[in-house]
């Protein structure tokens, strides 16, 4: 990953899992708790890829795993956002900008179930059966419900921020002047005319004209003669 990534993922991860401890969690709300870390491991992954976004979930899980107040093996968090973010990275399209926001949407409530669903299995595998006494169901009805009403003031701000964080006024002067070679030679290729020099190359073939119709006629005057 570039530096500039490394550091805005650092930043905004560090922030959302500050956010999270210290004011989502003591909400108190019935089920799941907003996961704003999850939602930011998804706004990065939409616009950085499923590389990036593994990478990035990998490094937010494992934070989550050794903060406190965290009660569970570390790593577990790590493996289901690590997982999250490669999948929610393969829907990125090539010029990280989404056209509507029903598959982000759709995404958030899928990673919301998906992830509760993982960490849950994880969980059971080491012996932790804390999902079962609490109710698996309303967790994952909870989870998907608090992330999606969480996630319009949270992940267009991410991705924005991301995509912001790319930009490179050089590669894109330098794209722009390929794309202007690319088309010129488009039309040169057809037309045989050079784009910037349209009226010297209307002349030329004017002035070509003309000077075969004086040949014909000297041709023609001397057959006469």
């Amino acid at each position: 990953m570039r530096v500039n990534r490394i550091l805005l993922s650092t930043a905004l991860v560090v922030v959302a899992l500050v956010v999270q401890v210290s004011v989502l969690a003591r909400l108190h709300l019935p089920g799941a708790v907003p996961d704003l870390l999850l939602l930011t491991v998804l706004g990065l992954a939409m616009v950085y890829g499923h590389v990036g976004g593994a990478l990035v979930g990998f490094g937010a899980g494992l934070l989550a795993d050794l903060a406190p107040p965290a009660d569970h093996a570390a790593g577990r968090y790590a493996l289901v956002l690590c997982v999250t973010g490669y999948f929610a990275g393969l829907i990125r399209p090539e010029n990280g900008r989404l056209k509507s926001a029903t598959g982000p949407m759709a995404v958030v409530v899928a990673a919301a179930v998906g992830s509760t669903l993982l960490y849950a299995g994880v969980g059971a595998l080491v012996g932790d059966t804390a999902a079962r006494h609490v109710g698996l169901t309303g967790l994952l009805f909870s989870a998907a419900l608090y992330d999606l009403l969480l996630a319009p003031f949270v992940v267009p701000g991410i991705m924005w921020l991301a995509r912001r964080a790319d930009n490179d006024p050089l590669t894109e002067t330098g794209s722009a002047a390929k794309a202007g070679d690319i088309s010129s030679g488009w039309l040169s290729s057809g037309t045989g005319l050079r784009i910037g020099s349209q009226r010297g190359g209307l002349g030329a073939l004017k002035a070509k004209a003309r000077t075969r119709s004086t040949r014909v006629g000297r041709i023609k005057g001397v057959k006469r003669l």
